[in-house]
C-alpha cells in the first residue's frame, strides 16, 4: 500500500510543457541548462514554467542536476535509475572548460572514503577539463 502511495505521489502531471522538456533532456547527449531548454522550446512556455517543470522532474527522480565550471545548473536524464529500486546518480560528470558542455560518465564511479560519522545523502562529482572535441 505504501509503495503504491509513494508511486502516486511521485507521478508528474503530464502537460505539453513537461512532456516536451522531458523529451528534450532525454534525447540530448549533453546536460542542458534552463536557458538552453527555454530556447529549444520556441515559446511553448515561459521561463517560470520551465523552472517548475525541471524542479518536478528532479523531485520525481527523472532528471538530475549538475553544476558546470561556471556554476550554471544543467539537467540530464537519469539513465541507470530505471533499472534499480533506489534512485542514484553517483557517477562522474565531465564539464568542458572551453565549450561548456556537461556530460554524464555513467560508467565512471567516484571512489572515496568518508571519515567515521559522516553520512552521504547526495553528491555532485564533476571533473573539469577539455572534452575530446576541444582537446
Amino acid at each position: 500500500m505504501f509503495a503504491t502511495l509513494l508511486r502516486y505521489m511521485k507521478t508528474s502531471r503530464k502537460t505539453v510543457a513537461s512532456t516536451e522538456i522531458q523529451r528534450l533532456i532525454q534525447e540530448s547527449t549533453v546536460a542542458l541548462s534552463h536557458v538552453e531548454i527555454l530556447n529549444r522550446l520556441n515559446g511553448l512556455c515561459d521561463r517560470v514554467t520551465v523552472y517548475r517543470v525541471l524542479e518536478r522532474l528532479v523531485n520525481d527522480d527523472i532528471v538530475h542536476k549538475i553544476v558546470n565550471v561556471d556554476g550554471v545548473l544543467k539537467f540530464a536524464s537519469c539513465q541507470k535509475c530505471e533499472h534499480v529500486h533506489v534512485h542514484e546518480h553517483n557517477h562522474v560528470h565531465f564539464s568542458c572548460e572551453n565549450c561548456k558542455i556537461v556530460v554524464c560518465l555513467n560508467d565512471v564511479a567516484p571512489k572515496f572514503q568518508m571519515p567515521a560519522g559522516y553520512v552521504v545523502k547526495e553528491m555532485n562529482f564533476t571533473v573539469m577539463g577539455l572534452c575530446p572535441q576541444c582537446a
